[in-house]
């Protein structure tokens, strides 16, 4: 319910404090920000600061000291301050300085071997430790919001998936506020069937949290309706939901509208790096060089050692073509952060340029680990196993892909293509449909078709494959250079010269002679038209020939008929 905006007001601004309070920045920076987007309140109306305990009070030398040494990331020294401390507060980042001098002690040990690094060789040596301390403190109920959360992190560190679910859930129920309980949960979850078993608490949190896992779980349509009620009730000015649309724009890959969000999003904040790195890919695909180099160089001035910059200059220099350099950039945000998905993956794609297959492989099996949801990486796979000639792998890489894109073109097009070199051509064809049907980005998918009508000597079939085709690609306006095009023509000038249709065989004769590669097979049949039709040849009209060329591309003087809906039932899947 977001009827009442100054009580979520309220409980954003008091939870980002408590969350300062224990170290836990991100949470604190995320509340602040959504609380930032409303209205400010009066004095009368601003939060108290949160009573103290007697044990708080027995603990406040100690947890101020420990406090300033945590700031300054000094996290043993921390902990050793800490010790046998009762109050809830203290107690949590006495744990969290133990995990965190963990997790520095493991970074450390990674960068020094940023090598093919094996998932299980750099371990935090103090997960065992705190997960046995926690889990007592558990089951003797002693845990608060933030304290359960920390104990489900270690339990996913230590792969422990399904038991660290259980204890996000209770965090959000306990504590629905802290929003790193929520993003852990939206990490564990892999589809929507999981979402559907989880009894989350009935707050409005959980709307956040829905349009987050929508996102990350490519159900964008409904994610675009969540962020569309959030706005409407009340979180217009959120940087945060702003980016998210964005992102989730460019999930789709609706990259102009993506653009236009991500440009008025960085005049609202103009030193944000966050999703930069996302901007950037739709520079990249869109391949506007002075733009990335702008952006590259003004992240540069902002932040020189974040993920995010090192991200936008590798792919400056990959647009440029220097792969080396770009995957340098790469390497060097992982040195900043081993687990930052985005960068494996393209260090993958930079790998690929470059021809180095296994590194590829190495990188992609990375960005995996870190987010099975990740479909480029499965895709990268597909692809690099390709390159190595062994389909069975590429085959099944691909349908990874396509579990996670359902609807993405490119991903069905590789997949028969895959078929079609294990010669399973029945699959390869409802491949190849279904890709037109959802679709088709690169405009290929017809033409892989009518090639394989063409090779199963389905010739009428082929024939309103190529027919579609060039409807497709003339309709888009402006005539795409397409390789393709000719050899569609070439097809159909050769189809309606065996069924006798002269006029339409010399319209797409002449088609022909418009194109290098085809020009001297156009006028060797228009030749031949012209023979036969002196010889008194007439134009058949007892062969079935259900389509025409589209009145828009057939010579001015060759009578058309309208061209009749396509029957293509027989390769529907």
């Amino acid at each position: 319910d977001f009827s009442d905006l100054r009580e979520i007001k309220k409980q954003l601004l008091s939870v980002a404090e408590r969350s300062r309070e224990r170290g836990l920045q991100h949470s604190g920076k995320w509340a602040a920000e959504l609380a930032f987007a409303l209205e400010p309140l009066p004095l009368s109306e601003l939060p108290p600061p949160p009573a103290l305990t007697e044990e708080d009070a027995r603990d406040l030398d100690a947890y101020t000291l420990a406090k300033s040494y945590f700031d300054l990331k000094e996290y043993d020294r921390a902990a050793y301050f800490l010790r046998g401390c009762k109050s809830q507060k203290a107690y949590f980042l006495y744990m969290y300085s133990r995990y965190l001098s963990g997790e520095k002690k493991k970074d450390d040990e990674t960068v020094d071997s940023l090598g093919p690094l094996e998932k299980g060789q750099v371990k935090n040596e103090a997960l065992r430790e705190l997960r046995v301390e926690l889990s007592k403190k558990h089951k003797a109920r002693e845990l608060d919001g933030f304290g359960l959360y920390l104990y489900g992190v270690v339990l996913r560190k230590l792969d422990l998936v399904k038991e660290a679910i259980d204890v996000f859930v209770e965090a959000a129920h306990v504590l629905p506020l802290h929003w790193g309980a929520w993003l852990e949960l939206c990490n564990l979850i892999t589809d929507k069937e999981m979402l559907k078993f989880l009894s989350l608490p009935d707050t409005w949190m959980k709307e956040f949290f829905l349009a987050h896992i929508y996102t990350e779980l490519q159900l964008i349509e409904e994610a675009l309706q969540k962020y569309q009620s959030l706005i409407d009730a009340g979180f217009s000015k959120s940087t945060y939901i702003i980016s998210q649309i964005a992102v989730a724009y460019h999930n789709i890959r609706d990259i102009d509208k993506a653009l236009s969000i991500f440009n008025e999003l960085r005049k609202q904040d103009p030193y944000r790096i966050e999703n930069m790195d996302t901007f950037s890919n739709l520079l990249y695909v869109r391949s506007m060089k002075p733009e990335l180099s702008y952006l590259a160089h003004n992240l540069c001035e902002i932040d020189k050692y974040r993920v995010e910059t090192c991200c936008v200059i590798g792919n400056y220099y990959s647009l440029r073509s220097q792969h080396e350099k770009a995957a340098l950039y790469f390497q060097r945000a992982l040195k900043l952060n081993p687990r930052y998905l985005g960068a494996w993956t393209l260090m993958g794609h930079e790998y690929m340029e470059m021809k180095n297959t296994s590194a590829a492989i190495q990188a992609y099996r990375h960005a995996i680990e870190v987010n099975k949801r990740d479909y480029r990486a499965w895709y990268g796979l597909g692809q690099t196993y390709e390159i190595l000639k062994m389909p069975f792998y590429c085959l099944y890489y691909y349908r990874r892909a396509h579990q996670l894109r359902p609807n993405d073109s490119r991903m069905l097009v590789a997949l028969g293509e895959c078929y079609e070199k294990l010669n399973q051509l029945v699959e390869a064809k409802k491949c190849y449909w279904r890709a037109y049907a959802v679709g088709d980005v690169e405009k290929m998918a017809l033409v892989k078709l009518a090639k394989l009508h063409e090779q199963l000597n389905e010739s009428e079939q082929a024939a309103q494959c190529y027919i579609k085709y060039i409807q497709d690609i003339y309709s888009c306006g402006e005539v795409v250079e397409h390789l393709e095009v000719s050899t569609a023509f070439r097809y159909l000038a050769q189809y309606y010269f065996k069924c006798k249709l002269w006029d339409e065989a010399s319209a797409c004769a002449q088609k022909c002679c418009a194109f290098n590669d085809t020009r001297e097979e156009g006028k060797a049949l228009l030749r031949q038209i012209l023979q036969l039709r002196n010889q008194g040849e007439t134009s058949s009209t007892d062969v079935a020939a259900p389509f025409f060329l589209p009145a828009s591309l057939s010579a001015n003087n060759t009578p058309t008929r309208r061209v009749s809906p396509l029957n293509l039932s027989s390769v529907t899947p």
